[in-house]
This record gives C-alpha cells, sequence and structure tokens, in this order.
C-alpha cells in the first residue's frame, strides 16, 4: 500500500534481533502504479468459507511475494497449530523451486508460471481431445504428472471458454499492432543503404528475432549502383561505389500464432495433493477459485468507501499499528457478510440486490448502503430510529438479535 511522505529509516544496525523493529517503509515494486511513492505490504490468509481473514503481516516496502510466502506459511502453522488447514491456496507467487522444497509435505495448490517452459508447452500443445468437461460447462480439465523442482505432484490444464474468448481477441489485437510496427520497421530497414550483403541480412536475422507472430520470406539482397554524374549514365560507365538494399515480405506465422490460439484461455495448478480420490480435479479448481478471497480483502482494505481517502500517521511503527486496525475491520466486516449469507441460506431466504433484484449472497457493503437513511432522534431523554422501512427490517432479521436490537426490534 502507497504513502506519502519521507518516512527515513533512521534505525540503528544492531546485531540483537530480539527487539522488535518497525517495518521499513520504502520504494518497491508498486501493484497500484505509483513508483514515485514509498510503500509497505501486507500479507494476508483468509479462509475459503466467507473471506474471514486469519493472518495479517505488515510487511516492508521492497518485499518480495516469491520470498516471504513460505516464511507466512510457516508463521501461521506456529500460530494455528490446532487448526491447521487441510490445505493452502495460492497464486503463481508461491510456485518456485526454493518455495515448494521450503514447504515439504504441507499441503498446497497453486498456479503455475506460464514461464516455465514446461508449463507454456502443455498449454501450447495439448489436444483437445485430453481435456475432460467440468460440472462447470465453462471449465475443462486435463491431468497430467510432474515432478518440477523434485515434488510429485499433479498438474491440471484448465481451459475456460469465458476467458479463451477474451484471450483471442486479446491475441487478435496484439497481432494487428505487432503487423502495423513490424512493417514500418520493414520498410525502414528497405530504405537503408547496407555496405555489403552480409551487413543487409545480418540485420535481416536481427530484425526476424524480434518477430513474434510473423516472419519474413523471400528475403534477398539487391545491388545498387551509384554514379559521381547525376543523370543517366553513359553507355559502358562503370559505377564509381555500390550499396546493398534488403528486399523481403513480412507474412503471419500460422505455426506460431496457433500454438498461442491453442493456449488461449488455458492456466495449469499444481498440487501435491496426489490423492485424486479425496482431492478431484474439481475439487482443486474449486478451491483454487475460492482464493480469491483474498483479493476481495484486499480491495476491501483498499476501498476508500470504508477509510479515509488520506491518512496522515507519523512513525512506521504508527503506520503498521493502523494496518492492524484496517486488518480488524475486515475481521468484523467478513464475519457480518458470512452470517448473514448463512442466515439467508439456512431461510432460504433472498433480499433485493442494487438493481431490485433477489439475491442470497449479497455484500454487505451493500447493506451497510441500505441504512444510509436511518437516523437516531433523542426526544425528551428518549432515543427513537426513524426512517426504518420494510425492506431494512427484513435485512434485520438476518443479522441477528444484536444488530436487531440497536434499532430497537428486540
Amino acid at each position: 500500500m502507497c504513502v506519502q511522505g519521507e518516512y527515513l529509516n533512521n534505525q540503528p544496525e544492531t546485531e540483537e534481533k530480539s527487539e522488535l523493529v518497525p517495518i521499513e517503509i520504502t520504494h518497491g515494486y508498486s501493484r497500484d502504479y505509483r513508483p514515485d511513492l514509498k510503500q509497505f505490504t501486507l500479507a494476508l490468509i483468509t479462509s475459503g468459507d466467507g473471506d474471514v481473514p486469519l493472518y495479517l503481516r505488515v510487511g516492508n516496502g521492497n518485499d518480495s511475494d516469491q520470498a516471504v510466502f513460505t516464511e507466512v506459511i510457516a508463521e501461521f502453522q506456529q500460530q494455528w497449530k490446532a487448526s491447521e488447514p487441510e490445505v493452502y491456496v495460492a497464486d503463481a507467487a508461491l510456485y518456485s523451486e526454493e518455495n515448494l522444497a521450503a514447504l515439504g509435505k504441507t499441503p498446497w495448490i497453486s498456479r503455475v508460471p506460464a514461464t516455465i517452459a514446461e508449463a507454456q508447452w502443455l498449454m501450447q500443445t495439448l489436444p483437445p481431445a485430453m481435456f475432460a468437461i467440468s460440472h462447470n460447462d465453462n471449465y475443462a480439465i486435463a491431468e497430467v504428472g510432474s515432478t518440477y523442482a523434485g515434488v510429485g505432484q499433479r498438474w491440471l490444464i484448465v481451459q475456460s471458454k469465458s476467458r479463451q474468448q477474451a484471450d483471442l481477441k486479446q491475441l487478435d489485437k496484439r497481432i494487428a499492432k505487432a503487423k502495423t510496427k513490424q512493417a514500418r520497421a520493414l520498410q525502414d530497414l528497405s530504405g537503408h543503404p547496407f555496405a555489403c550483403e552480409t551487413d543487409a541480412l545480418d540485420a535481416a536475422k536481427f530484425l526476424a528475432k524480434k518477430l513474434k507472430y510473423h516472419r519474413l520470406t523471400d528475403i534477398e539482397v539487391q545491388l545498387k549502383p551509384h554514379y559521381d554524374k547525376p543523370g543517366r549514365p553513359r553507355k559502358g560507365e562503370s559505377p564509381q561505389r555500390y550499396t546493398y538494399h534488403l528486399q523481403a515480405i513480412l507474412v503471419l506465422d500460422e505455426a506460431a500464432v496457433a500454438l498461442l490460439r491453442n493456449q488461449a484461455g488455458r492456466f495449469i495448478l499444481a498440487t501435491n495433493l496426489l490423492d485424486a480420490q479425496l482431492w478431484s480435479n474439481e475439487t482443486i479448481l474449486q478451491e483454487y477459485k475460492n482464493q480469491q478471497s483474498c483479493e476481495r480483502g484486499f480491495r476491501f482494505l483498499k476501498d476508500p468507501l470504508f477509510f479515509a481517502s488520506r491518512l496522515f500517521v507519523k512513525l512506521p511503527q504508527r503506520v503498521a499499528a493502523l494496518a492492524m486496525i484496517m486488518g480488524l475491520c475486515l475481521l468484523v466486516y467478513s464475519i457480518g457478510q458470512r452470517q448473514l449469507r448463512s442466515s439467508l441460506a439456512e431461510a432460504i431466504e433472498t433480499i433485493p440486490n442494487q438493481r431490485g433484484k433477489p439475491t442470497e449472497r449479497p455484500t454487505l457493503r451493500w447493506v451497510l448502503q441500505c441504512f444510509q437513511s436511518v437516523h437516531l432522534v433523542w426526544v425528551d431523554g428518549r432515543k427513537w430510529s426513524i426512517k426504518l422501512n420494510d425492506s431494512q427490517k427484513h435485512i434485520l432479521r438476518f443479522l441477528g438479535s444484536a444488530c436487531q436490537k440497536y434499532y430497537f426490534l428486540c
């Protein structure tokens, strides 16, 4: 999270590490696209059931997700020994040789980075016949075994229909943009005079290496004579010098584009849960999708609707304390939302959403907005709540007696 201010790190370096030291607010990779601002980082672990935050760690501004993942899990395991979760679900930042080795037998599910050569090859070449349609028609799954980093694991290549359509549209846009750019580069190269044929061919090879969606064909070098005198040369006159000019045609690389089209909509999930009877492919996919609860938690923490858009605290220690308070706010919010949704599910009831349509999974954010019109009035020393309409009374039925008491309903 970005901050504005110097926040100079004036802590003396000592050999004693037993004493707690404040976080270092400094420059780092900015997810808010503000590299000019200093920042601090937050590590968050939430439950898959209800998005309830279970662990929050405030870190230095230049901490790397990949470097701190295993530390966060180890600290969480130390604090939650009695009720450790069945599996840890994380994004691609967890998936590295060092992290997998450090996790050992800890059960995990992670996304495989597309930068890994084996993963990229599978996504581009795996035939559609190997995919089995998921219970959710939007997905198809193919399973292969892997021993990446020396760890036995299952790789699930997942094909998403909706994402495939979006990826193909983006691919077509990138191809069209690249064609315009590379055609201009080839035109400039064709007009450039070279001292020898080798230089012209080397320039063609250099351009070809930069082509991702296209290739050069009909490459040839034309020799152009130059005379000292302007106009048409006389018969038998020898040119004073020659220059070499490159000629080529830019065409679509059908083979390369076909691989990228196969890759569209595909991603790979990895897990060391090898028992497919206990952990089916469907379950693994659903557990990974539940990982979005962390993203929702971060959106809550950054939302100015819940917190002030501008905050000022002088010391890094106070920044860390404020982050803890924000985490407690997220805890209260998520528990309230979980209780509301559970009550609606048990009663088989709904409440209207922002569009007036019934929903059994409302957000607490919307519910809180529904109560902005409620006022508390003191008349002759007595408290009165006014403007409590039927819809608000209906919602309060599912928020428990404590909330109903605030509005004098029980």
